[in-house]
């Protein structure tokens, strides 16, 4: 099965470079012509489903490109961003929210999930999809963490390559699910 993934489009504190978990943010100007490029580029491909997040800015971007190709869309909550707890629009470069991205058994304080337990989630939904979604080639609307994590499914990933892999805003990845 063929299936492509994306990172939501642009909002406001992507801009500011702070930590941005599960705050329901919507896109900005330039992330709603973010989902309009890759609503284009989606035309071009044979995506026939769209599974989105729940968060608004993920379903703000699936429905730029279910708007261009006519596709359903489905929010898939196990899509939804990785909780970083305490550190929530707190700076991305700080120390100590390094350290816990980078330590994936580690879930981060104030209520948060480890890398590993949102690997699970991205691993739970890959090897349901087939059975669920027979004959479709999907495309899953997400998040940074989440699309990070995803991707360790299909390539061998090591830990400080892993910590650098960074999907861009409406970056569109193509993977072969077998």
């Amino acid at each position: 099965m063929k299936l492509y993934v994306t990172r939501h489009g642009e909002t406001a504190w992507n801009r500011r470079d702070v930590v941005c978990g599960r705050t329901d943010l919507p896109l900005t100007e330039v992330g709603l012509a973010q989902a309009e490029e890759l609503a284009a580029r989606a035309a071009e491909t044979d995506i026939d489903l769209i599974l989105t997040s729940p968060l608004l800015r993920a379903r703000q971007t699936a429905q730029a490109v279910a708007r261009r190709i006519g596709a359903e869309v489905i929010v898939e909550p196990l899509l939804i961003e990785q909780d970083f707890g305490a550190f929530e629009e707190g700076s991305r470069f700080d120390p100590d929210y390094q350290d816990f991205r980078q330590n994936f058994f580690r879930r981060f304080p104030g209520g948060g999930e480890s890398v590993v337990m949102v690997a699970s989630r991205g691993y739970t939904l890959l090897r349901a999809l087939p059975e669920r979604y027979p004959g479709k080639t999907p495309l899953l609307v997400s998040h940074g963490a989440f699309c990070r994590a995803l991707h360790t499914w299909f390539a061998d990933t090591p830990n400080e390559v892993f910590s650098r892999f960074r999907l861009e805003n409406c970056q569109l990845m193509e993977y072969e699910l077998l």
